[in-house]
C-alpha cells in the first residue's frame, strides 16, 4: 500500500512538473517597463513582444503606440522600421503633432468642418485641422489617451490586450463606446491588430494605426526610394482642405496608379493638382477586395531587401508620403525629416458621414465593430 502511494507521489508530481513545463512554454515573456508619466501624472509602461524568429515590438499604453518595430534585412541583420521615441517625452511633446504610431479614434482622418448628422441630430467636434476640420479624433483622442493593456497570447505569439472607454460625449461625439484592439505577433515576422468596438448610442467609428515606415532604417533620410504597390484601381480624390469631394475616380493614367510595384518618388513631384493639396500623396485608396483579410499593399525597400506587405479588412488604406515631417521630432533613429517615412493607415474613407455613397461608419447599439490589420515583413 505504501508503495502504491509512493508511485501515485511520484506520478503526480511528474504531471504536475510536465503542466508546469506546458505553461511555461504556452505563456508569453513579455516585458512591461516603466516609460515615464503622463502630463496627468499617471505611470505609462512600456510593453515589449518578441516572437520566436526574433521579431520584436514595443508598444506603449499611451495611445496604444507602437514605438519600435524590429525585423531583419536580407542580411539578417535586425533594425527598427517605425518612427518613434525612447520616452514618453517624445510623444507628448508640442512639436509632435505627427501622431507616430499611435491608436487613432474615435474617427481616423478627417471629418469637414467637424460636423455630421446622425438620426436628423448634428453633432459638433473640435475643428483641430488648421481650424477647418476634424482630424483623427479631435483634441485629445485615442492617441493621448491611456489605455488599460494586459498581456496575452503565448509564447510562440505573444500578444497585447488594450482597452478604453470612451465616455458619451467625449470630444462631442455621442455614445459610450467600448474600444478593445489586440496586438498579435505571428510566426512569420507580422504583428497583427484586432479591432473591437461596441456603443450604447447610435455613433460612428473608424479605427487605425498611425505608424510611419521607413524599412531602410528608422531616421533614414528618405522613401522616395521605396517601391509601392497598392492593390487599388480607385481612390476617392480631395478638395485643397484635404476633404474627399465625394467622387471615386480611377487611378488609371494618373500619379496614383500603383497598381504594378512604383517607386514613391517616381510622380510625387509632378504638376497635379491632388498632388499640390496633399504637397504629395496623402490620399484615401479604394481597396478592390470585397471582403475578407486581403492583401492592400506591398512595400520593397531596395538597400535592405526588407518588404513589408499590408493585409486588411478594411475597405481603404491612407497612404501618407511624410509630407509634413519637417525634422522637429528627433526620435530613436535622428530627426524625422521631410519624408523620411510613409504611412499606410487601413481605414474607412475620410468624411463618410458626410458622403452617403461612402462605405457607412455608423455604429448602433447592439452591433459590433470588428476590423483586422496585418503588417508582415520578409527580405528578398
Amino acid at each position: 500500500m505504501k508503495r502504491l502511494l509512493l508511485v501515485a507521489a511520484a506520478v503526480g508530481s511528474l504531471l504536475a512538473l510536465t503542466a508546469l513545463s506546458q505553461k511555461m512554454q504556452s505563456s508569453p515573456d513579455i516585458q512591461k517597463e516603466p516609460f515615464g508619466k503622463a502630463p496627468d501624472g499617471e505611470q505609462v509602461f512600456l510593453y515589449t513582444l518578441k516572437s520566436p524568429s526574433g521579431m520584436t515590438v514595443k508598444i506603449t499604453n499611451y495611445g496604444g503606440t507602437v514605438t519600435q518595430i524590429l525585423v531583419p534585412d536580407r542580411n539578417k541583420k535586425f533594425g527598427d522600421v517605425v518612427l518613434g521615441f525612447n520616452s514618453l517625452d517624445g510623444y507628448t511633446s508640442k512639436d509632435n503633432t505627427a501622431y507616430f504610431g499611435a491608436l487613432i479614434g474615435r474617427y481616423a482622418n478627417r471629418i469637414a468642418g467637424g460636423r455630421f448628422t446622425l438620426d436628423g441630430k448634428t453633432y459638433q467636434i473640435p475643428k483641430n485641422d488648421h481650424g477647418v476640420n476634424s482630424l483623427h479624433g479631435g483634441d485629445v483622442g485615442f492617441n493621448k489617451r491611456i489605455w488599460q493593456a494586459t498581456p496575452s497570447g503565448t509564447a510562440k505569439n505573444p500578444a497585447l490586450d488594450l482597452h478604453y472607454t470612451s465616455p458619451d460625449g467625449e470630444e462631442g461625439f455621442p455614445g459610450t463606446m467600448q474600444v478593445y484592439v489586440r496586438y498579435s505577433l505571428g510566426n512569420d515576422n507580422d504583428l497583427r491588430i484586432d479591432y473591437r468596438a461596441t456603443t450604447d448610442k447610435i455613433t460612428i467609428v473608424n479605427l487605425t494605426n498611425h505608424s510611419y515606415f521607413n524599412l531602410e532604417g528608422a531616421g533614414s533620410a528618405t522613401v522616395l526610394n521605396h517601391k509601392l504597390t497598392l492593390m487599388a484601381d480607385k481612390f476617392t480624390p480631395i478638395n485643397a482642405n484635404l476633404i474627399p469631394t465625394g467622387a471615386i475616380a480611377g487611378v488609371a493614367g494618373t500619379p496614383f496608379d500603383f497598381r504594378k510595384p512604383t517607386v514613391v518618388g517616381a510622380h510625387i513631384n509632378e504638376k497635379n493638382q491632388q498632388l499640390e493639396y496633399g504637397k504629395g500623396y496623402d490620399h484615401n485608396f479604394v481597396l478592390n477586395a470585397s471582403s475578407g483579410l486581403a492583401l492592400a499593399a506591398k512595400v520593397e525597400e531596395p538597400k535592405s531587401g526588407r518588404v513589408m506587405e499590408v493585409l486588411t479588412t478594411q475597405p481603404g488604406i491612407q497612404f501618407y508620403s511624410g509630407n509634413f515631417l519637417d525634422g522637429k521630432n528627433v526620435g530613436i533613429g535622428g530627426p524625422y525629416r521631410y519624408r523620411s517615412a510613409l504611412c499606410l493607415e487601413t481605414q474607412h474613407f475620410p468624411d463618410s458621414p458626410n458622403h452617403p455613397n461612402f462605405p457607412s461608419t455608423v455604429l448602433k447599439p447592439g452591433q459590433e465593430f470588428r476590423s483586422t490589420t496585418v503588417y508582415r515583413f520578409s527580405t528578398e
